[in-house]
């Protein structure tokens, strides 16, 4: 079992547990698999495309790299609680 601890105002945490390395996991995964879908072109993609003659940045390419827009929150978190650390 995870042993959670709360945070106090004064005091910050910078132990990572499990759930805060899966949500850092997110952003770069989806980013792999939006290139990887670019490169390798989505098979699916095509079976679920209206018309044969789609783009391939309308599909999903771009829910992929917009998933990892979303998800770059944990990542940004991380980067500016290490530089306030830094000033500090």
């Amino acid at each position: 079992m995870i042993a959670i601890q709360p945070e106090t105002a004064g005091s910050r945490n910078t132990t990572l547990g499990t759930a805060d390395w899966l949500s850092l996991a997110a952003a770069p995964t989806f980013a792999v698999m939006a290139l990887l879908t670019a490169i390798l072109g989505g098979g699916a993609e095509m079976l679920c495309s209206a018309t044969q003659s789609a783009s391939l940045p309308s599909g999903m390419v771009s829910m992929y790299v917009l998933m990892s827009a979303f998800h770059c929150a944990p990542w940004l978190k991380l980067m500016s609680g290490r530089r306030s650390a830094s000033r500090s």
